[in-house]
């Protein structure tokens, strides 16, 4: 599995309902298993950001399709970004050369 950590902004619409955002990433984890997926951890942020998801998927097209349905809802923006672990980085620093 792959990890992505994605950083999240909420649109007009997500600021009106934002009651439901637990809810919300309730059925966002439901959704990215059902994907194929998993949602590692959510926070809830101060700054720039509104939110930070960390989720694992078997490959990009899967992460992006789960993400854009996600996004469909209107609630949310997304920036994404493909994480790379300790283990990976050595691999990627070796093949660098």
């Amino acid at each position: 599995m792959n990890r992505y950590i994605s950083l999240l902004n909420w649109t007009d619409q997500g600021v009106r309902t934002y009651k439901e955002t637990v809810d919300r990433a309730d059925a966002a984890a439901s959704a990215f298993q059902a994907a194929g997926g998993a949602m590692v951890d959510i926070y809830w942020l101060l700054g720039p950001y509104d939110i930070a998801v960390i989720c694992d998927f078997p490959d990009d097209e899967t992460a992006t399709a789960a993400l854009l349905r996600l996004a469909t809802a209107g609630n949310i923006r997304t920036t994404t970004m493909r994480a790379f672990d300790r283990e990976t980085a050595r691999s990627i620093i070796a093949k660098a050369g």
